[in-house]
């Protein structure tokens, strides 16, 4: 029995991320297909072929992004964008989704080096507990200038949903970065720890030395 359930677990362990993964993408490629109810059925391959095409809205979602970041880059298209956003903060339950769903967009997908760039580790929420945490901002101004010590910005993601969590203060000397990336840590913190990644065999050496304490019954 105990080499039947081994197998089985096995099987389970092909099959279901395959299935999952499946699912998922399938689930969005149907997501994406309905946005090709906004074209005009003359303009849709299918009318000329008698059978649809997988993946075209995907495609079409792509293309949309594509323009629209062309047009919010230029003058024209920033003003008009700038328009819309001011005329979304004018309504109060709107403006709160809105506002906190672009500022996190902003801090996640932004090359600036404000963004997520940094995954570090931060004693949290206590001495001795270990949490993940990426740099946020480190040009503080006013809450550096009434600190006595130099401080951080650190966002700690809660798990499994990273879009939520808390904003820290965090002195820069408590603070260990990582050599992880931003994507392997948001991996991790959404797995609830299960998806581990790897690191690198001669990082091995880099790990501090535990340096022993003093012995109880010597205190040398």
């Amino acid at each position: 029995m105990k080499r039947l359930r081994r197998y089985l677990v096995a099987g389970l362990l092909v099959w279901l991320p395959l299935s999952v993964t499946f699912i998922v993408l399938k689930f969005l490629l149907e997501l994406m297909d309905k946005n090709l109810k906004f074209v005009p059925k003359e303009f849709l391959p299918e009318t000329y072929l008698g059978f649809p095409i997988p993946g075209l809205g995907l495609l079409l979602t792509v293309l949309v992004l594509i323009l629209t970041g062309l047009l919010a880059a230029n003058i024209v298209g920033r003003s008009a964008v700038n328009l819309w956003e001011s005329l979304l903060v004018r309504i109060p339950i709107v403006r709160t989704i809105y506002t906190a769903v672009k500022k996190f967009s902003e801090v996640v997908f932004s090359d600036s080096e404000q963004s997520f760039k940094k995954v570090l580790l931060i004693e949290y929420p206590r001495k001795g507990l270990y949490s993940f945490a990426f740099q946020t901002a480190s040009q503080l101004q006013e809450v550096q200038a009434k600190t006595a010590e130099e401080v951080i910005c650190v966002f700690l993601p809660t798990t499994p949903n990273p879009t939520s969590g808390f904003i820290l203060m965090v002195p820069r000397r408590d603070v260990i970065e990582l050599d992880m990336s931003v994507d392997e840590a948001l991996k991790m913190v959404i797995s609830l720890g299960v998806v581990v990644p790897q690191w690198r065999d001669d990082q091995i050496g880099e790990l501090p030395l535990v340096m022993p304490g003093p012995d109880k019954k010597t205190g040398a």
